[in-house]
């Protein structure tokens, strides 16, 4: 908490809880008894927020008062980031300059990092969009993934339906699956039943509206059959919830569209399963341990690395993590950033990162602590995680995930406990091999888009490919 002798700046913080909350100024002011005005100069950063404003503030929409204190370091942060680029080099920016600036005219260094940011995300469209040849060409898979990413993998309206609908069909007891097949005979005279894979013909989940059912394949396991429930659930319950959140962005296919509609179904069965608080203190308390989460919601490691991506409620925000799914082949099948970690759009990912090493140890967590070239340094959580079907010579799926976050959380992890958080030894990786300009790298297999190749036939090097830096 900031020393109340400080003056408190945090304009754009405050701005972006309002607009979270979903409130004007004017209501935001009437909540806290000053002028629209005042709320203006205040988000501008024309005027400090006041102590006994802040307390105001926190009381009435419950948000924790350390959120505030660490704004600073956080647009510190982000400017540091921007302004190690390579671009600024020349320019003998020093952290004291970093400093200066965010302390004198703090909203101009959050433009500043925002410029950037756009900068780099317009600067690895235009490589990816090269390095995949589609040019102009819309990706479905792409939009929803945006949608997710614009939202920072947090739906508040949908986490708070999730959470009513937890309490009312846990408010008896009993087992979850069997609960939600009561609520669907009850509300919507749907029976659930659980029929032979034969009898499925590979599908894990049918909704037969002629006979009223519900069937999910035997071939699942609980944690998976809880969820096909939920989620059949929700598509019953929250169509309208859905098509507004989805409806409210802008699409370029309706392929792109429909799959962010399913992406955010997927987000709200798992809002029942682990509803927002609880899942929260259990997290919290457990300090994070995925395996003691998993068997405590009667999840899989997966569904609980899922969950813990979207856990960013305004006061009540967890570590915000992100979330990489890849298979033995480098292939990317899921993505969650959150605004946390830079993706490649297309691509696999970095070789040197240890995710790809948990195919040699099945079922054993691996941690690494990572580098990308600016500098930012992450967290790595990693374990191979099974999918498909159940029974002796049925089509399995073996893939790796990570879930990863900023250094500065690691000490609220149990998987810290071997870590030198003084002096954290990182292994430094790339993006994807098409934007990492690392030169000494004996694992690339593409040399970087933006660099000049270096061709001499009478000299070998260590490393695949030799390119300049001009």
């Amino acid at each position: 908490m900031a020393s109340p002798s400080r003056r408190l700046f945090i304009g754009p913080r405050l701005r972006r809880i309002r607009r979270e909350l979903g409130l004007t100024q004017a209501q935001m002011a009437g909540d806290l008894d000053v002028s629209p005005s005042y709320v203006t100069l205040i988000e501008r950063n024309q005027r400090p927020l006041p102590a006994d404003l802040l307390l105001r503030l926190a009381q009435t929409y419950g948000l924790d008062l350390s959120a505030f204190a660490a704004g600073d370091d956080d647009a510190l942060a982000r400017l540091e980031t921007a302004l190690n680029d390579p671009i600024f080099h020349d320019l003998s920016i020093g952290r004291e300059d970093v400093r200066d600036l965010i302390s004198a005219n703090p909203a101009m260094g959050e433009a500043v990092a925002a410029l950037y940011g756009a900068y780099r995300a317009s600067q690895t469209a235009i490589m990816e969009a090269r390095a995949a040849g589609r040019a102009g060409a819309a990706d479905p898979l792409e939009e929803a993934r945006d949608f997710i990413a614009a939202a920072h993998n947090h739906f508040p309206a949908i986490d708070e339906a999730g959470e009513e609908t937890a309490n009312a069909l846990t408010a008896g007891g009993g087992d979850l699956f069997a609960a939600i097949g009561e609520r669907l005979k009850a509300r919507h005279s749907f029976s659930l039943r659980i029929l032979p894979e034969s009898v499925m013909v590979g599908a894990y989940r049918r909704c037969d509206r002629h006979r009223r059912q519900i069937v999910i394949s035997e071939a699942l396991d609980h944690a998976s059959r809880a969820f096909q429930a939920a989620l059949q659930l929700v598509l019953l319950e929250q169509g309208k919830n859905l098509d507004e959140t989805v409806n409210a962005a802008a699409f370029e296919t309706d392929a792109g569209r429909r799959l962010a509609r399913a992406a955010l179904a997927n987000y709200a069965a798992g809002a029942i399963l682990f509803p927002y608080e609880r899942f929260l203190a259990s997290a919290e308390e457990l300090k994070y341990d995925i395996e003691a989460l998993a068997r405590r919601f009667s999840a899989s490691f997966e569904q609980i690395c899922h969950r813990l991506t979207t856990l960013q409620r305004p006061g009540k925000e967890g570590v915000p993590f992100f979330f990489l799914r890849t298979d033995a082949a480098g292939n990317v099948s899921k993505r969650f950033s959150g605004g946390v970690f830079s993706f490649a759009r297309y691509g696999g990912s970095c070789p040197l990162w240890n995710l790809h090493e948990t195919f040699r140890t099945p079922r054993r967590i691996l941690t690494q602590i990572i580098q990308l070239p600016e500098g930012d340094r992450y967290f790595s959580i990693a374990r191979t995680v099974h999918g498909g079907e159940g029974g002796f010579l049925a089509p399995k799926a073996e893939r790796a995930v990570a879930l990863g976050c900023e250094l500065k959380h690691l000490e609220k992890l149990v998987y810290a406990q071997n870590v030198d958080l003084d002096d954290p030894e990182a292994t430094p990786i790339g993006v994807t091999c098409r934007l990492c300009p690392r030169p000494q790298c004996a694992a690339r297999a593409h040399p970087p888009l933006e660099r000049h190749l270096i061709i001499d036939e009478h000299r070998r090097m260590a490393t695949p490919f030799s390119f300049a830096f001009d």
